[in-house]
């Protein structure tokens, strides 16, 4: 059985890090991409990032690019998704989420989108504030 599971969402101040995971059971990260998404209250859920069974990243919104950072351990398989210098504007609840893909093939605009995937997690919390 296919199954995502987010941890590492918590409280944390203004200008500080938090690292999120995803693990990923009942399947092997080579053939599917993993995107990050986020949703706020009173939003609509928002593509952050996705990387490829290749391990080919993209981060998707602009207000997160250069601060977001997503990485693969097939080891333990699992994807990372690293926040930076995050604001108060980051706060939401973080999900992953995962569909079968041609590891040739890396993560287009397509994967920002939520219908684009089958499986998700059940979400982790993220609050900034001070």
């Amino acid at each position: 059985q296919l199954q995502l599971v987010e941890s590492g969402g918590g409280l944390v101040q203004p200008g500080g890090s938090l690292k999120l995971s995803c693990f990923a059971s009942g399947f092997t990260l080579d053939y599917y991409a993993i995107g990050w998404f986020r949703q706020a209250p009173g939003k609509e859920r928002e593509g952050v990032s996705c990387i490829s069974g290749r391990g080919v990243s993209t981060v998707f919104p602009s207000s997160v690019k250069g601060r977001f950072t997503v990485s693969t351990d097939k080891t333990k398989n699992t994807v990372y998704l690293q926040m930076n210098d995050l604001k108060v504007e980051d706060t939401a609840v973080y999900y992953c989420a995962a569909v079968p893909n041609d590891p040739k093939f890396g993560c287009s605009e397509r994967f920002a989108y939520v219908g684009r995937y089958d499986y998700w997690g059940q979400g982790t919390q993220v609050t900034v504030s001070s």
